[in-house]
């Protein structure tokens, strides 16, 4: 639950920036969220949410 209200915190930090930066436009953000919902309701949702915790689990082990 960590990793994913942490990612989410993050994409949405990074998507303001852009927008503020004039680098995203709020239609493609909109594009953007609404491909997001629409994955999560897809068969591939299971396999992109284990994709992402085994790299949280890669880069939570690397020491700097």
């Amino acid at each position: 639950m960590a990793i994913s209200i942490s990612v989410v915190l993050l994409l949405l930090i990074l998507a303001v920036i852009f927008l503020r930066n004039g680098g995203l436009k709020v239609s493609h953000a909109l594009v953007c969220a609404l491909l997001g919902f629409f994955l999560a309701g897809t068969s591939i949702a299971p396999t992109i949410s284990s994709g992402l915790t085994a790299t949280a689990d890669i880069v939570g082990t690397l020491r700097p």
